[in-house]
């Protein structure tokens, strides 16, 4: 009778309490499934059934990129004024500084990959959307400037919506400032590799970013200057449902290659290796 009493009891306690356990998951915002969000994290936010490119951080880039502990940051320091005394602009830049752990909306430094040496920057998206301010603009031209005296090639992970608004026109500066940073590395015989990643849109499509030697793409990521539906507006006609996107500006000859995150490190160790750069010493 007890043995009966006890088996309903623990019945009762493992239907109750005991669900099995289940794993959290990622639901994917391109093909809507779903996978164990472990999964998702181990391919460095990859979708393992579309083959999405989730968004990175400026170091998580870094950090599958580079060689493990080779990175040294540069101009770690450097933050942004408020020039045109725009309303509460200081407090986000804190607020934003705080809660990313970067300083701007790009991350700039030397390191090697796969042991050729390389100045090397990662825009942060989560930082005002990593538009491109006086700071930025100020690091990815010293960086250009660096490697010039150093005789380095230069590798920029982009990801942008553009010129960043509460700086006005001194954001717009900025554009051509590193246009001309990269036209004086080129001049140089530098080589600048430059990746565009989701998104990469506005200013600084319109300027360094469109620049490089040889432009790379994560696939599917969203590249362009005006908005889709503003273009659609101005010239009255439908755009195709690919416009904009990675493959599409590869098809028009804006992109070179078309590279999976999981290819990226050996593709651009395999680019440096051909100009060289693998026998150069820091």
């Amino acid at each position: 009778m007890f043995e009966d009493i006890f088996k309903v009891v623990t019945k009762r306690f493992n239907d109750g309490d005991n669900d099995e356990y289940k794993p959290p998951m990622f639901k994917c915002p391109r093909c809507s499934q779903t996978s164990p969000l472990v999964r998702y994290e181990e391919l460095h936010r990859v979708c393992p059934k579309c083959n999405y490119h989730g968004r990175l951080s400026a170091r998580e880039r870094l950090q599958i990129t580079v060689d493990k502990g080779s990175f040294h940051e540069l101009y770690e320091t450097m933050i942004s004024e408020n020039p045109l005394d725009f309303p509460d602009y200081a407090e986000k830049q804190a607020e934003l500084r705080q809660s990313t752990g970067v300083n701007d909306a790009i991350v700039v430094g030397t390191a090697t990959i796969k042991g050729s040496p390389v100045v090397i920057g990662a825009m942060d998206s989560r930082y005002m959307m990593g538009s491109m301010g006086s700071v930025t603009g100020e690091k990815i031209t010293r960086a250009f400037e660096y490697a010039i005296e150093k005789s380095l090639p230069v590798v920029i992970f982009s990801a942008s919506g553009g010129a960043r608004m509460q700086e006005g026109i001194i954001s717009l500066m900025q554009m051509a400032k590193t246009s001309g940073a990269v036209k004086l590395h080129s001049d140089n015989g530098g080589l600048f590799i430059s990746v565009m990643t989701d998104p990469t849109t506005g200013g600084v499509t319109a300027s360094f970013a469109s620049l490089g030697d040889i432009i790379i793409a994560e696939p599917k990521v969203l590249i362009g200057f005006a908005g889709r539906r503003v273009i659609e507006g101005t010239i009255k006609q439908k755009l195709p449902d690919d416009f904009q996107l990675a493959e599409f500006m590869h098809d028009k000859g804006f992109v070179d290659m078309i590279v999976e995150r999981r290819k990226m490190r050996s593709v651009l160790s395999h680019l440096l290796k051909l100009h060289e750069f693998d026998k150069k010493e820091v």
